[in-house]
């Protein structure tokens, strides 16, 4: 790059993020020689996103678009011949499959149902597709649906009454729908609900997705996730269901199992189903074990028992010889090859954050990469590794002209003398001999963890961007430093992980001569908001926070929540069993000691950790008098997704930091 035009760059901001395509789904053609992918743009002056659907050679060269309808094209998958891509789109007002020759021209819609569908898929031979739709389970057919939702609409009484939990989920309350897959002809015909009758999800709610069902080769059954339990609220026993595509009936195959069981995938052969499993039942966090079930003999074999890392996306290799998945460690998300009769396992892909893996007939991986200094672009490789490119650059111009920080790493000895790893970013136009403040990112989850990622909610970048030093500690109860690691958070919410960023810290500004120890905020969501509440009460370091749908107080959240498998697994049971940590760990308990000022956001579709959460921090700031904020969305849930809402939430964010750590 010319010293010119590294001048003409801007820091990165959140516009800038906003700007950059979305790109997900990859998916290989029959043969090999394709990759068809959506790319999500968002129309500032629409204030609107839209997903198309475009075409990629598996060795390169120039995408080619094959939709362009200003609506959402999602779901892309080919027929078995590879001339058709069946998709998912809203471009007729509802959520319907559609279809398109791979050469081009016009699409076709092919279903017209009464209701919206999702997650489509076809069936080997290519004469049937199963989808999704969230129907009434005592309804015999799709329009007993769209009537029963007519009736409700139309009724000016919007009470709901309710017998049993869950009474609402995420962003959503329950109305007794429930996601169930169908089959159905595609010449014509009614749609088959293979889950007839059942009062569960597949896929499961709220994040479940294609990867939760599949077809078996010979197209006579289907596999899939489901939580068949009256006890929903509070297990995590998901399995793995095998029903006929006919709809005749279904079978559960991992019921022996009470912990999670997930990500169904048919061998070559259709004698072995590999899928995803837990053993520590109402523990959302545990180590997946990569599982094969084998069907003549009913028997499960755990591949992976020795491994302490967390398999998650899985898909075989063409000879069924091999299986790949992808799992997090030491702060990246790579992809693994699994021998699949012994289990030994081999790293392919080691750098970056790598997700949506497939397959190709060709011996090749498809796959999305993205890092810290890069959204998602479509990569592959080869089956052993080797060979591995990136398919697209499709925001090559956009990171062009802007300046992004290069990130680096440190590892320091944190609770229990473990080591502990850590990002930190210098600030945009970063000059030696300058000291600089310090935003201070705690993460969420709090089974989760800073990775080489570039995230669009929580994204280093923009901090640096706007002048800060960012650092980033994955404390225990991080996902990727083995399962010991993780599980060291239960029943030590404020313990080791506090310890772990005071000690990161510490080390930090020891370590880093242009940190500016007099000017540090503090700022974190979910897990990481209730860490900012609880270090309100535990520190007067920083000179303010930022508490973003933050827990207040761990006593009465369980009442309000939605998850109660969580908050019983993190406190070693319910708030009326004895030994628990709800008191202990509680932020409220020590409001007498808050002092910083604090900026509060909270979405009020959150139920996960309801408004009141947000409300009750806010309303002791202010009975305290400590200067104080609260940034509430009326329309957002636990994360801010909307676009310009994410602008605000950005600027408000940087405002409030600049507020208190650049103004004299």
């Amino acid at each position: 790059m010319t010293a010119r035009a590294d001048e003409a760059r801007h820091p990165f901001s959140v516009r800038d993020m906003i700007a950059m395509e979305r790109l997900a789904s990859p998916q290989p053609s029959p043969d090999g020689d394709r990759v068809v992918f959506t790319r999500r743009v968002y129309d500032a002056e629409a204030n609107k996103n839209f997903t198309n659907l475009w075409i990629v050679p598996i060795d390169g060269g120039e995408p080619r678009r094959l939709t362009s309808a200003r609506a959402s094209d999602t779901a892309p998958r080919w027929s078995p011949d590879g001339r058709t891509i069946a998709f998912v789109s809203d471009r007729g007002g509802s959520s319907q499959v559609w279809t398109i020759d791979t050469a081009g021209g016009e699409a076709r819609q092919v279903t017209d149902f009464p209701v919206d569908v999702d997650n489509v898929q076809w069936s080997p031979d290519g004469a049937r597709l199963a989808f999704s739709a969230e129907v009434y389970p005592d309804c015999p057919d799709l329009s007993c649906t769209a009537k029963r939702d007519k009736e409700k609409s139309d009724n000016p009484v919007k009470a709901r009454v309710f017998d049993r939990l869950m009474i609402r989920h995420w962003d959503a309350w329950y109305e007794g729908k429930r996601n169930h897959i169908f089959v159905w002809p595609v010449k014509g015909g009614t749609p088959v609900d293979v889950m007839k009758g059942a009062d569960a999800d597949s896929p499961t709610k709220p994040f479940g997705g294609q990867e939760e069902f599949a077809w078996s080769p010979d197209g006579k059954s289907i596999a899939f996730t489901s939580k068949m339990t009256k006890n929903e609220a509070w297990s995590t026993d998901n399995n793995i269901y095998l029903a006929s595509a006919d709809g005749s009936g279904y079978r559960c195959l991992t019921c022996a199992n009470e912990a999670t069981d997930t990500q169904p995938a048919f061998s070559p052969d259709g004698r072995t189903i590999a899928y995803l499993a837990m053993t520590r039942p109402g523990f959302e966090a545990d180590r997946q074990r990569l599982m094969t079930y084998d069907l003549p003999s009913g028997k499960s074999r755990a591949l992976t028992e020795t491994w302490d890392r967390s398999a998650e996306s899985v898909a075989w290799s063409a000879d069924g010889k091999r299986l790949f998945v992808t799992a997090e460690e030491s702060a990246r998300k790579k992809i693994f090859a699994v021998d699949a009769a012994g289990g030994k396992v081999g790293i392919l892909v080691g750098d970056h954050y790598n997700t949506e893996l497939a397959v190709t007939s060709r011996g090749r991986l498809v796959y999305t990469q993205d890092s810290l200094v890069s959204p998602a672009e479509i990569a592959s490789c080869r089956i052993d590794g080797t060979e591995a490119r990136a398919l697209t650059r499709v925001n090559a111009a956009r990171l062009q002209a802007a300046e992004m920080s290069r990130p680096e790493e440190f590892w320091f000895k944190g609770a229990g003398d473990d080591r502990v790893h850590a990002w930190i970013l210098k600030p945009a136009g970063f000059q030696e001999g300058r000291k600089y403040p310090v935003a201070f990112l705690v993460h969420g989850g709090p089974q989760g963890s800073w990775e080489d990622h570039f995230h669009y909610r929580w994204n280093p970048q923009a901090y640096a961007g706007a002048g800060y030093v960012v650092i980033a500690i994955n404390f225990h109860g991080s996902t990727g430093f083995g399962q010991a690691f993780t599980d060291a958070i239960r029943k030590n919410w404020g313990g080791a992980p506090y310890e772990d960023l005071m000690k990161g810290l510490d080390h930090a500004i020891a370590t880093y001569p242009f940190i500016d120890s007099d000017r540090m905020g503090a700022l974190g969501a979910s897990y990481g908001g209730y860490m900012i509440n609880w270090i309100a009460g535990h520190t007067d370091r920083f000179k303010c926070l930022v508490s973003h749908d933050g827990e207040f107080d761990t006593r009465t959240s369980f009442y309000t929540t939605e998850e109660l498998w969580f908050p019983e697994w993190e406190n070693g049971g319910t708030p009326w069993d004895p030994g628990t940590t709800y008191e202990r760990w509680s932020p409220a308990l020590s409001v007498a000691n808050w002092k910083t000022p604090m900026l509060v956001i909270h979405g009020a579709r959150d139920f996960r950790l309801p408004e009141t959460e947000g409300f009750s921090v806010f309303t002791a700031l202010q009975r305290r008098g400590i200067p104080s904020k609260l940034l509430y969305f009326p329309d957002e849930n636990h994360w801010v997704l909307k676009a310009k809402n994410s602008i605000l939430w950005h600027d408000t964010v940087i405002d409030w930091l600049d507020r208190w750590l650049k103004k004299p």
